[in-house]
């Protein structure tokens, strides 16, 4: 792999990530800080299956990752599997100080890695009282919360909100308004 000029965001990958959340994700990065601008990292390179099926293969592995310079954190449905993943846990807590996006149920994640203690989050209204259960200043289920350098949503398109303000944080309040607009998100 080659050396990247630019800020990296991680994006944790598993088996069963949401590739909605996942693209849009990488869509707000890659517009913000070009096509190098992120990294899919998993324990290996080994590929893995999306949520709706699709073939994906991460870009490095967790100890190969340059530093980021933030973390976006997508849901899917594997994602209560990925939480026993200790080495996941292990990164996310590891860098727990960078600005952080979570969508749906990557709440799940950072919840586990103990990163949302101490946080007023949003996230899925299903999951509200999972997430009361790992110690957070307050949950508003359905809300896009932003709180300090975390940034939590509902699954799905709200994921965008994560992704712009994470990109915010690292590109820059212009960057994160001009990837909205292209996007077509006001």
């Amino acid at each position: 792999m080659t050396d990247v000029a630019g800020p990296v965001v991680a994006i944790p990958v598993y088996v069963g990530v949401s590739e909605l959340e996942l693209g849009l994700m990488v869509a707000v990065c890659r517009l913000c800080g070009g096509e190098e601008a992120t990294r899919t990292v998993n324990r290996s390179r080994a590929s893995i299956v999306t949520a709706g099926g699709l073939v994906s293969t991460p870009h490095v592995q967790y100890a190969a990752l340059p530093d980021p310079a933030g973390l976006l954190v997508p849901g899917g449905p594997g994602a209560q599997k990925a939480t026993r993943d200790p080495l996941l846990r292990e990164f996310l807590a590891r860098h727990a100080a960078l600005p952080t996006g979570a969508s749906g149920s990557g709440l799940l994640l950072l919840g586990d890695a103990g990163t949302l203690r101490g946080h007023t989050v949003g996230g899925p209204a299903d999951l509200a009282d999972t997430l009361w259960g790992y110690a957070p200043d307050g949950v508003r289920p359905g809300e896009v919360v932003t709180d300090d350098g975390l940034t939590t949503t509902p699954g799905g398109l709200p994921a965008l909100h994560a992704a712009l303000a994470v990109a915010a944080r690292v590109w820059g309040e212009d960057a994160a308004k001009d990837a909205a607009r292209r996007l077509g998100h006001a």
